[in-house]
């Protein structure tokens, strides 16, 4: 029986992971080895299985994390240990990424393997600079070449005066090193020095780069400009179309890093809304959250009937609390009796979505506006029960008890801090390559500052800008060291978010 595993030949895209086929993330979530290359995004990699084998080959010019021979011959060993090996290339394995050569050595060597077509940063790149590669009222002809030919070489097989001759678009791969050779070859064919070109670096990712120039100009602009690659030519009459059709930089947030210190498993939602106005998003999680064992959670829940209200101060304390509910075989049912009291919109969503008829939502999203609705609704001798976090502020059962009101907290989660910060965010921060810190807690400040240290909280003030999703977590940013320059007036997600963008558009936001 052969035991030969197999090998799959997978585009990964031309960087953004949206732009990832959906078979290449199934392939990517069951590998058992990932050989991949140096544009591949971290977030396409962290698809993977926990158990998967992981090795990087990438090539950068001059450098070779290991040679094409060695990269074939690796994926037939892999496969010959029985493994289901992905291969993952940039943009399109089969577009100038030598996955041609590797399916023939799969072949002699008698591996199996499939090819799965990824999105070529030829025809990519150029949408997000907003150039449609392709335009009836310009030309109905696109051709895609290699920018890598050594100029020294005795012959090319490019087809200059062919290439040169036409009206039709040419896009060049890894050709910014070669730039000068292409443009003269273009011009002693016949190109007009008018001719519009665009280079479009790191394409589509949120630090994207254009230059836009004419065949005549363009070698001088990328020298003077400092222009590096990688990055893609296009040269032909559609460039123009880029002031009308350009859109990805045209986004409220383009060009900003904004670093989000919320706990992991919370911040999708906010590093999706940053990253679709434009955004680089930093994830650098300040905190984790732990669920608490809660002894005296089932007898609560025995004796729910005996509260008025059942109050949730976060989304956290409603996922936590429901989970605990669950796994000591209770339901939604058991929780009948009390009325529902949410601290915002966010939490009430929560709690709809699990089922949940919410009956009270505070017009302002904090604790004392909870207590404020609690007290006009509930009668003295009530009781409150409180699931949420351990070390929370105690201004809510104080208010509440003040008026004769019982709260019965429980403690069900606490956030616990992270203790690190990869060396790549660690270094854009200390070197100020970031925009905007967002604070959605008091306790993400603290445990930022104790991740980071005074002294680097110290040189931030001074160099990134601070944005909070209210009062309570702007004034502990402050007295952490930090200058707070944006404060949510909704105390959202999405209220955030919003100041973020005024203020971005050079709004003044007030933070008093």
């Amino acid at each position: 029986m052969d035991n030969t595993g197999k090998v799959y030949l997978v585009g990964a895209g031309p960087g953004d992971p949206g732009l990832l086929t959906v078979k290449a993330r199934e392939l990517i979530r069951i590998a058992e080895v990932i050989i991949y290359d140096r544009l591949v995004s971290p977030k396409i990699i962290d698809e993977r299985p926990e158990t998967a084998e992981i090795i990087y080959v990438g090539k950068e010019s001059s450098h070779h994390a290991l040679p094409q021979e060695e990269i074939n011959r690796l994926l037939v060993a892999k496969a010959q240990e029985g493994r289901m090996v992905v291969r993952l290339k940039g943009g399109d394995p089969f577009l100038f990424g030598r996955g041609g050569e590797e399916a023939e050595h799969l072949k002699k060597n008698g591996v199996e393997f499939e090819v799965v077509p990824g999105v070529t940063s030829a025809i990519a790149a150029p949408a997000y600079a907003g150039i449609p590669v392709t335009h009836r009222d310009y030309t109905s002809t696109l051709t895609i070449i290699t920018g890598h030919e050594r100029p020294d070489k005795g012959g090319s097989s490019v087809p200059w005066e062919e290439i040169a001759a036409g009206t039709g678009t040419l896009v060049f791969l890894m050709g910014v090193e070669n730039l000068p050779f292409i443009a003269e070859n273009l011009l002693k064919g016949g190109r007009s020095p008018e001719t519009p070109v665009a280079l479009v670096r790191w394409g589509t990712l949120p630090n994207q780069e254009v230059l836009e120039g004419t065949l005549g100009s363009i070698v001088e602009q990328v020298r003077t400009s400092g222009f590096l690659p990688p990055a893609v030519i296009v040269v032909g009459e559609v460039v123009r179309l880029r002031d009308e059709l350009g859109w990805f930089d045209k986004r409220p947030l383009f060009g900003k890093t904004i670093v989000v210190t919320r706990a992991r498993a919370q911040a999708s939602q906010m590093v999706r809304m940053l990253e679709e106005l434009g955004a680089r998003v930093l994830e650098v999680p300040a905190i984790t959250i732990k669920p608490l064992t809660v002894p005296n959670l089932k007898e609560a829940i025995e004796g729910i009937k005996e509260y008025a209200w059942l109050t949730f101060t976060s989304v956290n304390g409603i996922k936590v609390f429901l989970s605990q509910v669950f796994e000591l075989g209770f339901d939604l049912r058991d929780l009948k009796g009390p009325q529902i009291c949410a601290i915002g919109p966010a939490t009430a969503a929560e709690a709809r979505s699990r089922g949940m008829r919410v009956s009270a939502i505070p017009s302002e999203y904090r604790a004392e506006a909870v207590a404020d609705i609690l007290c006009r609704e509930a009668r003295p001798g009530d009781r409150v029960l409180l699931p949420r976090a351990r070390g929370a502020r105690e201004i809510l059962p104080e208010l509440l008890e003040a008026q004769g009101i019982r709260v019965d907290e429980l403690e069900v989660y606490e956030a616990v801090p992270e203790r690190a910060v990869s060396k790549a965010h660690w270094e854009l921060l200390e070197n100020g390559l970031v925009d905007i810190i967002t604070f959605t807690s008091s306790s993400t400040v603290k445990n930022l500052v104790s991740i980071l240290g005074p002294d680097l909280v110290a040189e931030l003030r001074e160099q990134v800008r601070v944005a909070c999703i209210g009062p309570i977590t702007a004034q502990t940013a402050q007295e952490a060291g930090f200058r707070v320059d944006i404060v949510a007036k909704e105390f959202t997600i999405d209220g955030l978010v919003q100041a973020i963008i005024r203020a971005c558009a050079g709004e003044v936001i007030d933070v008093t």
